[in-house]
């Protein structure tokens, strides 16, 4: 497994992590609600099939590797992202109207 880069800020975590030293000030309500979202975020249960161009998918596939995850992990991530308003359509803002 390839070794993932850190910036100084993410080093600093996992040392503390990894000494004992690190302590979440998460509630037990928010805990609970970061449980469920996560299970519900990769809770894989319909499968669907798409075709799109060559170019797109190495692209893709790219992308993913960097990140260290499958494509289609990428692929599910950015597509929960989108229809849970976790990205904005910058189409939109070019041309000055709204896609939907």
């Amino acid at each position: 497994m390839a070794k993932t880069k850190l910036d100084p800020e993410e080093q600093a975590l996992l040392e503390a992590y990894e000494s004992g030293e690190f302590e979440s000030d998460l509630d037990a309500d928010r805990r609970e609600y970061l449980t469920k979202a996560a299970e519900e975020t990769f809770k894989k249960d319909r499968r669907i099939n798409i075709r799109i161009s060559s170019r797109d998918l190495e692209a893709l596939q790219r992308r993913a590797l960097e990140e260290g995850l499958p494509y289609q992990s990428l692929v599910a991530s950015v597509l929960h992202k989108y229809v849970s308003g976790g990205f904005k359509d910058i189409s939109a803002d070019k041309s000055g109207q709204r896609t939907r």
